[in-house]
C-alpha cells in the first residue's frame, strides 16, 4: 500500500515537472515582448525589457554588441511598428519606423527566447538602416508600408504552411546566384515591393537571375502563418557584406509584399 502511494505521487511529480519544462511557446508572449521592446525602444531604456540572465546576446547590423551602446539606448518617436509570432521558433520579428529627428531609421528586429520561455529574451538581433544606406528614405517608406494590410488570416485553411514561407524566403534570398529562383516564387499579380524606399508593383518585375557567386548566409528565420509571413536576417553577401533584412507575405498562396532593410555602411 505504502509502495503504491509512493509510486502515485512519483508518477504526479514526474508529470509535473514535465510539463512545466515543455511549457507552451505562445502567440501572445511573443507579441507582448515584441511589445515591451518597442515601448522600451520608444523610452530609450533597456531596463523595461526582460533579459535573461545568462547567456544574453545583443547583435546589432550582425555584429555582437553591448545592448546598453546600441540602439535601444536612445529614444525615438515611433511613427510605425508592427511585430509577427513565431511560436515553433519561439521568436517574434518587429519592424518600426521612426522618420523623424536628425537621424532616422527603418529597423527589423528579431526576439529570441530559450526554452520555449517567453517571460525572459535570450537574443535581441537587429538590422537598422539609416541616412545613406541603400534606397533610404524613412518617409517615403512609411508612406507605402502604413496602407498595406497585414491583418490576421483567420481562416486556417488559407493560411501558407510553414514550409511554403520558407521555401518562398529562401528562394527571393537565392536569386542573386541561382537564375532559376525568381521564376519558383508564386508572385502575385499586385504584390508591392519596398526596397529601403524604392517601390516596384507587380513584385515579379525587374528581378535579378543569377550571377553571383556569393550566396546570401547567415539566415535566421521568424515564420508566421497566421499572418502568412517570414523575416529572414542574413548578410546580402552577394552583392557586399551588408546586413539585411527581407520581410515576405504570402496571401491565397501568392506573395503580396516584399519589405527590403539592407545596411551598406559597416
Amino acid at each position: 500500500m505504502l509502495q503504491t502511494s509512493i509510486w502515485r505521487a512519483l508518477t504526479t511529480f514526474s508529470w509535473t515537472i514535465n510539463a512545466v519544462s515543455s511549457a507552451d511557446c505562445t502567440r501572445e508572449g511573443l507579441l507582448a515582448t515584441a511589445k515591451s521592446y518597442v515601448d522600451a525602444q520608444t523610452a530609450g531604456k533597456v531596463s523595461g525589457l526582460k533579459l535573461a540572465t545568462a547567456n544574453f546576446t545583443y547583435q546589432q547590423n550582425n555584429k555582437v554588441s553591448d545592448i546598453n551602446k546600441g540602439l535601444l539606448s536612445t529614444a525615438y518617436k515611433i511613427d510605425l511598428s508592427r511585430s509577427t509570432a513565431d511560436t515553433v521558433a519561439c521568436a517574434s520579428y518587429t519592424m518600426w519606423i521612426s522618420s523623424s529627428g536628425s537621424k532616422p531609421y527603418v529597423v527589423g528586429t528579431q526576439i529570441r527566447h530559450a526554452n520555449n520561455d517567453t517571460a525572459t529574451i535570450s537574443l535581441i538581433d537587429t538590422v537598422a538602416a539609416t541616412t545613406g544606406d541603400l534606397f533610404f528614405n524613412a518617409t517615403k517608406t512609411l508612406g507605402y508600408i502604413k496602407t498595406e494590410d497585414w491583418s490576421n488570416i483567420n481562416s486556417t485553411g488559407s493560411r501558407p504552411s510553414r514550409e511554403l514561407l520558407k521555401k518562398v524566403g529562401d528562394g527571393y534570398l537565392d536569386m542573386w546566384t541561382d537564375s532559376k529562383a525568381a521564376d519558383s516564387i508564386p508572385w502575385g499579380t499586385d504584390c508591392e515591393r519596398v526596397e529601403g524606399s524604392s517601390y516596384t508593383n507587380p513584385c515579379g518585375k525587374s528581378l535579378p537571375h543569377g550571377g553571383s557567386t556569393k550566396a546570401n548566409g547567415n539566415r535566421r528565420y521568424v515564420i508566421d502563418e497566421v499572418i502568412g509571413s517570414v523575416d529572414v536576417l542574413c548578410e546580402f553577401t552577394s552583392l557586399g557584406p551588408w546586413p539585411d533584412s527581407h520581410e515576405i507575405r504570402v496571401i491565397d498562396g501568392k506573395v503580396k509584399y516584399v519589405h527590403t532593410i539592407t545596411v551598406m555602411k559597416m
